[in-house]
């Protein structure tokens, strides 16, 4: 996965110095974060990569796990597909403050996809900047090209619409690169202790979030059935999101998990209509370490074809022996 590099520079020192003055001393705390995107955390969008503690060449998240890859300056809050972009889902002032950067002009494209423009010192995307006070800086990256509802220098409220989340930049998926810094030094909102302080198994409160966010070590982000054998870019579309399948020639359930580790198993089943497993698979352990993993089950339908009736996919991602993240599925073959 290509790394969101976020690229934020001051015009002037006037705009720090002026807004510095107009927020006062009792702003040198650190600003509390609510959250950035209007979605369900776990359920309608989810954390992709953390900020990288690793000051070396190595890469670690602040609970000393992997969810997080070399260099990473942010934090990544991921929609399931594009289905989700493009009904829209909005980017939110995580803290009140003044907007100081502003950019829209930008192509929603995958850098994976043919004739992807070149970004080379746009790689944040369309973007919105704003200051909070001494030094203090959120940048949001990757928005949605002619979403931005902010101009600069406009003052904003926590919680005020910026803009939606798109695929603009380096990214090969939509989501917003959610930055926090001071001056030009990367905080990360889950730990603000130093960077000296690569990571700990045993961080308590919130970090700079004004509400609780629990560590993922892993998780779903979106799954479901196909008539066909599926594929991957089909599915992060949106393209099998239906509940209601045509009597195909073939069925299948797929997941797409993130954070999945070398050695964990990735386990899928099908019930029929009648109450009986009518596909199994994922017992292999996974041979290597990926942000996302895509699988899949499925096969021929018998002579008869499939018989009417719910069927229900469930999936489970297995560490170590113990179930971390797992979901369910039905769909109704009519």
């Amino acid at each position: 996965m290509k790394r969101a590099r976020s690229i934020f520079v001051l015009t002037t020192a006037l705009a720090v110095v002026a807004f510095s003055r107009l927020a006062g001393a009792q702003d040198a705390a650190p600003p509390r974060l609510g959250f950035p995107v209007d979605c369900v955390l776990g359920e309608t969008c989810f954390i992709q990569s953390y900020v990288d503690r690793d000051a070396g060449p190595g890469a670690v998240d602040f609970a000393c796990g992997f969810r997080t890859y070399d260099a990473h300056d942010g934090t990544d809050f991921a929609l399931p597909d594009l289905a989700a972009m493009m009904r829209g889902v909005a980017v939110v002032a995580a803290a009140p403050g003044r907007v100081v950067g502003v950019r829209d002009d930008m192509a929603d494209i995958s850098i994976r996809e043919a004739g992807a423009p070149d970004i080379k010192g746009r790689e944040c995307g369309n973007r919105v900047a704003i200051m909070h006070g001494n030094g203090w800086i959120t940048q949001y990256c990757h928005m949605r090209n002619g979403s931005i509802a902010v101009k600069s220098g406009q003052d904003v409220k926590a919680g005020e619409r910026l803009g939606l989340i798109g695929l603009s930049g380096e990214t090969e998926f939509p989501h917003l690169h959610f930055r926090v810094a001071r001056g030009d030094v990367v905080v990360d909102p889950f730990d603000a202790r130093t960077q000296t302080a690569s990571c700990s198994r045993d961080v308590t409160g919130n970090g700079l979030w004004s509400r609780a966010m629990p560590y993922a070590a892993g998780g779903i982000a979106t799954a479901g059935f196909a008539a066909e054998q599926p594929q991957r870019a089909k599915a992060n579309e949106g393209a099998y999101n239906a509940s209601s399948l045509a009597r195909a020639a073939f069925l299948s359930f797929w997941v797409e998990a993130y954070g999945v580790r070398e050695g964990d198993v990735n386990r899928l089943t099908v019930t029929g209509p009648d109450g009986t497993v009518t596909l199994r698979g994922g017992t292999t352990p996974s041979s290597r370490t990926q942000a996302r993993q895509f699988h899949a089950i499925g096969r021929a339908a018998p002579p008869a074809g499939w018989p009417a009736g719910s069927y229900r996919g469930e999936y489970q991602l297995v560490r170590d022996g113990k179930v971390i993240a797992q979901t369910v599925r039905d769909a109704t073959i009519p």
